[in-house]
C-alpha cells in the first residue's frame, strides 16, 4: 500500500493518565518516531487513585505508575515523559493549568499536538468518559489556540525564556472514526507492548484482543489491516508530507 503519510518533526501528546497514550494513540506515535519525529508525553496526573489494592497510598502508586508510564514510552521509542502531577479524578480546566500546558507548549515548540476529545461524553451504551479526559482535552485545546501562540497571553512566561509558539496541528484521539487514519499494521504489536508496560492496570487481564479488535475496526475499508483515528484541525496550513510506505 502507498499513501502520504504526515510526519511532523516534532509532536507533544497531553493527556490525562499513564496509560491513555497506550491506550489512544501509541501506534502512530511509533510510527512517526520510526520516521525521525521528536515526542514528548506530557501526562497531567500520576494517576494515582488509579490503583485499587488493599494498604495502597496516593504517593505510592504515583510512583507506580509515573515509573510504568516511563517504561511504556521506551518501547515506542519516546525518551522524555513529564508529569503534572494534577490532582487525580479531580482534574480542572482552569487559567493554572492551561499556563502549565502553555509552559510545556513553548518549551518544546510541537508542530502538532495529540490529545483527548473533550467533547465525547458517552461512547455508544458501554462507556462514560472520564472527566478527566474531558477536562484535559478542554484545556489543552485551550492552550493550543490562541494561548500558546499568543505573546500577550501570560506574558511573564518570557521571564523563563519561552517565547510564543503557534501549533500547526491538533490530533484528537477517536475511537469511532475521524477525518484521520493512521496505518498502525506494522507498530501495533509495540503498541500492545507498551499498553502491557502498565502492569497496575492490565494484570488481571490481557489487553491485546481488545486493542486488534478497535484497530481492526478502524482499518476496515481503508486498507489498512490495524489503524488508529483522529480529528485532526489544521490551524497553519504549510506542512509537508512525506511518503514512508
Amino acid at each position: 500500500m502507498s499513501n502520504n503519510f504526515y510526519v511532523p518533526k516534532k509532536a507533544m501528546v497531553i493527556v490525562a493518565h499513564p496509560d491513555d497514550i497506550e491506550f489512544g494513540c501509541a501506534g502512530t506515535i511509533a510510527r512517526w518516531v520510526q520516521a525521525g519525529a521528536e515526542v514528548v508525553y506530557t501526562i497531567c496526573t500520576s494517576g494515582d487513585v488509579g490503583i485499587d489494592v488493599p494498604d495502597m497510598t496516593r504517593a505510592k502508586a504515583g510512583k507506580i505508575r509515573e515509573a510504568e508510564q516511563q517504561a511504556a514510552a521506551e518501547v515506542v521509542g519516546v525518551h522524555k515523559v513529564i508529569f503534572l502531577r494534577e490532582p487525580d479524578g479531580m482534574v480542572k480546566n482552569t487559567l493554572r493549568l492551561r499556563k502549565k500546558l502553555v509552559r510545556e507548549i513553548r518549551r518544546f515548540k510541537p508542530e502538532v499536538v495529540i490529545t483527548t476529545d473533550p467533547t465525547t461524553l458517552w461512547v455508544r451504551d458501554i462507556y462514560i468518559n472520564h472527566p478527566d479526559h474531558r477536562a484535559v482535552g478542554y484545556a489543552t485545546v485551550d492552550a493550543v489556540f490562541p494561548a500558546a501562540g499568543q505573546p500577550l497571553v501570560f506574558p511573564d512566561l518570557a521571564q523563563e525564556g519561552l517565547t510564543a509558539h503557534k501549533v500547526r496541528k491538533v490530533y484528537v484521539i477517536s475511537f469511532e472514526g475521524g477525518n484521520t487514519f493512521v496505518n498502525i499494521t506494522d507498530t501495533i504489536d509495540l503498541k500492545i507492548a507498551s499498553l502491557k508496560k502498565h502492569v497496575s492496570q492490565v494484570s488481571h487481564w490481557d489487553p491485546e484482543p481488545m486493542l486488534r479488535k478497535w484497530a481492526s475496526k478502524l482499518g476496515k475499508g481503508k486498507e489498512m489491516v490495524y489503524a488508529e483515528s483522529f480529528q485532526s484541525i489544521t490551524i497553519i496550513n504549510d506542512e509537508e508530507f512525506v511518503n514512508i510506505d
